[in-house]
C-alpha cells in the first residue's frame, strides 16, 4: 500500500512539473507565467520528495531538509525575479 501511495505522489509531482510549463506558451504576462511555473514546480518537487520519503523513510532527515529548501528557495527566488522584472530598480530616481 505504501509503494502505491509513493508512486501516486511521484506521478502527481511529475504531472505538476509538466502542468506548470504549459502556460509558458500562452499570451499572458511574464509575471503570470513565472508565478504559474514556480508554484507548479515547487508543489511537484515537494510531492516527489514526499513520494521518496514514503519509499525510503530511513533518509527522513535529508528529505525533510530537501522539502524545506525547496519551499524557501523557490519562494525567495520568485520574489527576487518579480522584483527584478518590475519597473523599480537602480535606474529610477
Amino acid at each position: 500500500m505504501i509503494n502505491i501511495l509513493s508512486y501516486i505522489c511521484i506521478t502527481i509531482g511529475i504531472f505538476f512539473w509538466f502542468w506548470g510549463t504549459f502556460p509558458l506558451v500562452g499570451n499572458r504576462s511574464v509575471l503570470f507565467k513565472l508565478h504559474t511555473l514556480s508554484v507548479a514546480d515547487t508543489l511537484g518537487s515537494m510531492l516527489i520528495v514526499v513520494g521518496l520519503f514514503l519509499k525510503i523513510p530511513s533518509e527522513w532527515p535529508l528529505l525533510i531538509l530537501a522539502i524545506l529548501s525547496l519551499a524557501i528557495w523557490n519562494t525567495v527566488l520568485g520574489y527576487v525575479l518579480a522584483y527584478c522584472s518590475s519597473n523599480r530598480g537602480a535606474y529610477d530616481e
